[in-house]
C-alpha cells in the first residue's frame, strides 16, 4: 500500500479532473481487491460505463426534519460508481452498487425518544391531544430515524467538478426517512418512492428561502493513494437547506389515521423548504474504474 501524501486545496480540483488511468482490463471472476482498492469493492467496475468507483461514509453531522434535530452519531455510507459526466449538466449517471446496499441504512437515536418527537402537551386539538396522551404516555420511549434511499440508484446524479470547485450542486439523492419504534411500527416515513426528499448537497453555500440561512460546506482536504490512483476527500461537508419534506405516513399500522397527524403535528410536518436542513460530515473515496479493474485482476 502507498503513503498517502497531502496536496494544496488549489490544486484539488485539478486532481479530481486527471483521467487517472487508460486501463480497460475486465476484472477477473475469482480476483480480489487490494490495499486502498478493498473499499471499492461493491462498486460494479467490471462495467466498462463506470469511469470511477465511489465510496463516501457520513461519519457525522445533523439533519433537521421540521421542528426535530437528529444527529448523525452512526455511520453510514454511500458506495457504487459513475460514469462521464454529462457535457451540458455537468452531472454523471450513478451506477448502483453490487449488493444492492448504495446507501446504508443507519439507525439514528431520535433524542429523547417520543417525548423528544412528541410533547402532547403542544397539541391544541382536543381530540389530537387526548388520542396523543393515551398513544404516547406508555413507556415504549426509544426512536430511530433512519435515512434510506426513495428511489432506483440510477435517479442519483453526481458531480466531480461542482464537489471539487465546491459550487453548485455535487450530489442529488432522493431518500425518505423511517421513524421506527414498537409503537409507530416499522413502516412509519417521512417520503416515499412516489414523493421522495430530494437533497441537492453541494460543498459550496447554499441558498435557502426563508426562515434558513446560507450554511457552507467543504470538498475538505485531499490525500492520493496507491499512485494516485485512489483520491481521499476527508473532512469533506456536503450540506443542503433549502429542501422540503411531506409529512409522515403509515405510522402505526392501522392506528396511522391516528398516529400520522399526531406526529406531523409535533414534528412541524410537512415543512416547506426553508425549515430542514441536512449536514453530512464525510470522508470521500474515488478511484479511477480502470484503475480498480486492474487490481482485480493483478489479483
Amino acid at each position: 500500500m502507498s503513503k498517502p501524501y497531502k496536496t494544496s486545496k488549489a490544486v484539488l480540483g485539478a486532481m479530481l479532473l486527471i483521467a487517472l488511468s487508460a486501463l480497460t482490463l475486465a476484472a477477473s471472476a475469482s480476483a480480489e481487491l487490494t490495499g486502498e482498492f478493498i473499499k471499492f469493492k461493491q462498486c460494479p467496475y467490471s462495467n466498462l460505463e463506470v469511469k470511477k468507483c465511489v465510496y463516501s461514509p457520513t461519519i457525522g453531522g445533523e439533519v433537521v426534519l421540521g421542528s426535530k434535530k437528529v444527529p448523525i452519531v452512526n455511520e453510514a455510507y454511500l458506495q457504487g460508481g459513475f460514469g462521464r459526466p454529462d457535457e451540458e449538466t455537468g452531472f454523471s449517471k450513478f451506477f448502483g452498487a453490487k449488493n444492492g446496499i448504495t446507501l446504508s441504512k443507519a439507525a439514528q437515536p431520535v433524542p429523547g425518544g417520543l417525548a423528544g418527537l412528541v410533547n402532547c402537551k403542544t397539541i391544541t386539538n382536543i381530540i389530537l391531544k387526548a388520542s396523543c396522551e393515551l398513544a404516547f404516555e406508555n413507556g415504549l420511549t426509544g426512536v430511530n430515524s433512519t435515512l434510506e434511499l426513495a428511489r432506483p440508484a440510477s435517479e442519483i446524479q453526481i458531480s466531480e467538478n461542482h464537489l471539487a470547485e465546491e459550487i453548485g450542486v455535487a450530489l442529488r439523492l432522493p431518500v425518505k426517512v423511517r421513524l421506527e419504534n414498537p409503537l409507530l411500527g416499522s413502516e412509519c416515513y417521512v417520503g416515499s418512492e412516489g414523493a421522495p426528499i430530494w437533497w441537492e448537497l453541494t460543498t459550496g453555500t447554499t441558498a435557502p428561502p426563508a426562515p434558513n440561512g446560507p450554511i457552507t460546506g467543504t470538498a475538505g482536504e485531499l490525500e492520493l493513494f496507491e499512485e494516485g490512483s485512489v483520491l481521499q476527500l476527508s473532512k469533506a461537508v456536503l450540506v443542503d437547506n433549502a429542501w422540503a419534506a411531506p409529512g409522515a405516513e403509515g405510522c402505526g399500522g392501522v392506528f396511522s389515521f391516528i398516529l400520522d397527524p399526531i406526529i406531523n403535528t409535533s414534528a412541524g410536518l410537512p415543512a416547506k423548504a426553508g425549515k430542514n436542513t441536512a449536514i453530512l460530515k464525510n470522508t470521500i473515496n474515488v478511484a479511477a474504474g480502470a484503475g480498480v479493474r486492474l487490481n482485480d485482476a493483478d489479483n
